[in-house]
């Protein structure tokens, strides 16, 4: 016999936290909870606003839709397509399925490249208090390409060590790309791991990597209909950001072919709480597990949600919380 129930969550953000165009001021989303038999698994839908193609609104009606007709199969091992579903809804319900088939190890790697939006003193603390590989994440673009530069060339030369990852969400011209990396020692810049999308398009950032030997990696691309995973020149990893991109099982369709080309695959967070964010710790750990994730987001947040992440002090919420409320699927 087969059981389902939808929650809807909104946990209060850093008040200063700008996606793109706008500040986000609490992050909304669904919990999805599946039952069959004595086997119970939950999941996560969060589009993330300025990024998801569909709205939160949108995603509750395709997985009311989606659940109801799962509901009528009724036999627990009967299956229905998550082919054809917006990309939260696909994610967030296959990561149920998943728990409740036993299919997700509960192992989870919770070492991350912890991120770093402008200010680097933040960074230094963290860093020394890191065991193994030193792997650190700064989001560029958001200020003048010379700044970044600077900043990232002054934490390679404080930190022999540290390895950068460098995220610009195609926001540069090749002007500015080439500017930014007028500021980074040519010595230094073997320790970039990648620059994710530095230009606006493709082939300006295969031309930037190409001039300034700067490693990139594919983010935006990986979600387009035309991106195929092929090896490249200068191409060291494409980021996957599961809310964004699709099922699980689509997902580590990705990573295969990723390792298959020499590819590093990065699991990456969409801003998800901590339920959503333990369950990719999980998927980094099972399925890309040399790798370290770019998962550092969840002190953006005000509370943890349902599931603890694995150091974090912040209050946890259940379902009893005032900031969650069950969602009627009449």
């Amino acid at each position: 016999m087969r059981e389902y129930r939808l929650y809807k969550y909104r946990i209060p953000v850093d008040s200063q936290l700008i996606l793109r165009n706008r500040f986000l001021k609490q992050r909304e989303g669904i919990i999805v909870y599946v039952k069959c038999g004595n086997n119970e698994g939950y999941g996560e839908i969060a589009p993330l606003p300025e990024f998801s193609e569909e709205t939160l609104e949108q995603a509750k009606e395709q997985v009311i839709d989606w659940l109801s007709r799962w509901d009528k199969a009724r036999q627990c091992n009967q299956k229905l397509s998550l082919d054809g579903l917006y990309p939260s809804v696909a994610f967030g319900l296959s990561c149920a399925l998943a728990e409740l088939k036993g299919k997700l190890n509960e192992e989870g790697n919770y070492q991350v490249a912890p991120l770093c939006y402008g200010d680097p003193d933040e960074l230094y603390q963290v860093l020394d208090n890191m065991q193994g590989e030193k792997v650190a994440k700064i989001k560029v673009g958001m200020y003048e390409a010379n700044r970044d530069g600077m900043i990232a060339n002054m934490l390679l030369e404080a930190i022999p060590d540290l390895s950068l990852r460098l995220d610009a969400n195609r926001s540069w011209t090749p002007e500015k790309a080439r500017m930014f990396a007028k500021y980074v020692n040519p010595e230094y810049r073997s320790r970039i791991q990648f620059l994710e999308e530095p230009c606006k398009t493709r082939e300006q950032s295969r031309a930037f990597a190409k001039e300034t030997g700067i490693a990139i990696a594919w983010d935006e691309s990986v979600r387009e209909a035309d991106f195929k995973v092929e090896a490249e020149t200068n191409l060291a990893a494409i980021i996957i950001k599961p809310t964004l991109v699709g099922s699980l099982d689509y997902c580590i369709d990705l990573i295969q072919q990723a390792h298959q080309q020499g590819l590093k695959a990065v699991i990456s967070s969409s801003i998800e709480s901590s339920l959503g964010l333990t369950q990719l710790a999980r998927i980094a750990k099972q399925y890309t597990p040399d790798t370290i994730a770019g998962l550092d987001t969840l002190n953006l947040m005000d509370y943890q949600l349902l599931r603890v992440w694995q150091g974090s002090t912040l209050p946890l919420l259940d379902l009893n919380s005032e900031f969650i409320s069950e969602i009627n699927i009449e």
